[in-house]
């Protein structure tokens, strides 16, 4: 099966943070750009992260501001994604996926393997 596997979503108070893991099953996420998505109740697919293959650079889209950080250890075939101060905004389901695009920019239909996803819930 080639496939990420998510974890290390749940349920989170405002202001709280989380590190989501997100391991590649079956094939070597080496030289792949690797982004998370998170799809919120009601919404479309929308990818908050992404980090390159050429030299680590991460970025985010409109939707996720500073408070996304991603990286990712080759050694151990994972690509990490940590939340900080959580808002209920963020409430969702988070998948990873690679591109073949080499592109982190690429969009959403260009990235391939997706996992199960890992639900976090932001709520007081």
């Amino acid at each position: 099966q080639l496939q990420f596997v998510e974890s290390g979503g749940g349920l989170v108070q405002p202001g709280g943070f989380l590190r989501l893991s997100c391991v590649a099953s079956g094939f070597n996420l080496d030289q792949s750009p690797v982004g998370w998505f998170r799809q919120a109740p009601g919404k479309e697919r929308e990818k908050v992260s992404c980090i390159s293959s050429s030299d680590g650079r991460w970025y985010w889209n409109p939707y996720a501001d500073g408070r996304f950080t991603i990286s990712r250890d080759n050694a151990k075939n994972t690509v990490f994604l940590q939340i900080n101060n959580l808002k209920p905004e963020d409430t969702g389901t988070y998948y990873c996926a690679r591109t073949q695009a080499d592109l982190c920019s690429a969009s959403s239909s260009q990235f391939e393997y997706w996992g199960q996803g890992t639900q976090v819930t932001v709520s007081s």
